[in-house]
């Protein structure tokens, strides 16, 4: 399956939520290379936005597009409702940015990095002091405060420059893979301060390699390949445009096995290993279904597993095996 095939756009019912970024047409080439070709987006104010896609898709060039650190070639945006070309300074006032490699300097205290952050944004002495102290205090950083931020692991590094970040109290964050290279507890420490952004009001533009990630945070996602959006909606809705679920019944005695095949002739054989495979959207009508067909039989499966498809089953769908993510996911399905 390619991805002109599945290339669509769900669209939610109802009334659209006021937009944190609103992209229509988006294009950006370098040199003879089409790096984005007409991509259109809508982040409401408050939500989560997911931009997956495999390495070099462009999903960094979005981000810095959006956040005026460099030019597109074509198309129109508007970012917290100031429009990207005409007004980038008011862009740059309502955003906050944080890339794959922190901007944490080493060489000073993680107090000494926020309170340079709040210079940055003119802040009075007093009143910078008092944002660094609640931001240090709200990620947990008061502890290490005075201490080198170069002695900081990962995910402390993560969570300081997110701190740093969020001084000029913005309301739309862009996280560039902001969790690539953390340990398991951080990333989950680091999903949990992103859904305090949220609940906050914060609109967080996400791109991520990890598609659990994007699961268990997006309220959107879309999926960028060759230059377009191959596909967006919700997690369950990009997950019900891919086919391949299915119910498995595992058999110890063969003629309960064969029994089955013949109750459940929509089934796919797997003799070798006494197996049936059943087409199955996963859902609690469909299961109960196949385990009446098999009462009214008087056959009992010993091993019985659902498998719905997953952002993995969607991203191969859309970009193909080569365009998977080279990182591994946290936990298998």
């Amino acid at each position: 399956m390619t991805s002109s095939v599945m290339s669509t756009s769900i669209q939610g019912g109802g009334r659209p939520s006021p937009a944190a970024v609103s992209v229509v047409g988006l294009r950006k080439s370098y040199g003879d290379k089409t790096v984005l070709d007409g991509i259109d987006l809508h982040i409401p104010a408050g939500s989560v936005f997911a931009l997956l896609g495999p390495n070099g898709a462009g999903k960094t060039t979005v981000v810095k597009i959006l956040s005026t650190l460099i030019t597109a070639d074509g198309g129109q945006a508007q970012v917290a409702g100031h429009d990207l070309a005409a007004e980038p300074q008011a862009v740059r006032a309502a955003i906050g940015v944080t890339g794959q490699f922190s901007a944490v300097d080493g060489l000073v205290t993680g107090e000494e990095n926020m309170l340079l952050m709040a210079d940055l944004h003119h802040l009075p002495k007093r009143e910078g002091r008092r944002v660094a102290a609640e931001l240090l205090e709200r990620f947990d950083l008061v502890d290490a405060a005075k201490k080198p931020a170069s002695t900081y692991s990962g995910g402390m590094k993560r969570r300081l420059d997110i701190a740093m970040t969020l001084v000029g109290n913005p309301r739309i964050i862009f996280l560039d893979e902001p969790t690539t290279g953390l340990d398991p507890r951080s990333r989950h420490n680091m999903w949990q301060i992103i859904r305090e952004l949220v609940a906050d009001g914060v609109a967080v533009f996400l791109t991520t390699q990890y598609l659990d990630e994007a699961d268990e945070l997006a309220h959107r996602i879309a999926v960028l390949d060759g230059g377009r959006i191959a596909a967006e909606g919700t997690a369950e809705e990009l997950k019900r445009i891919v086919p391949g679920g299915h119910v498995r019944l595992r058999f110890t005695d063969p003629a309960a096995y064969r029994n089955a095949a013949s109750a459940l002739r929509d089934s796919t054989r797997d003799d070798e290993s006494l197996a049936l495979q059943i087409p199955s959207d996963g859902s609690q009508r469909a299961l109960r279904s196949i385990l009446d067909r098999l009462d009214t039989a008087h056959i009992e499966a010993d091993e019985l597993t659902v498998h719905t498809p997953d952002l993995d089953d969607v991203f191969f769908a859309l970009t193909g095996p080569a365009g998977i993510p080279d990182q591994p996911k946290e936990n298998a399905r």
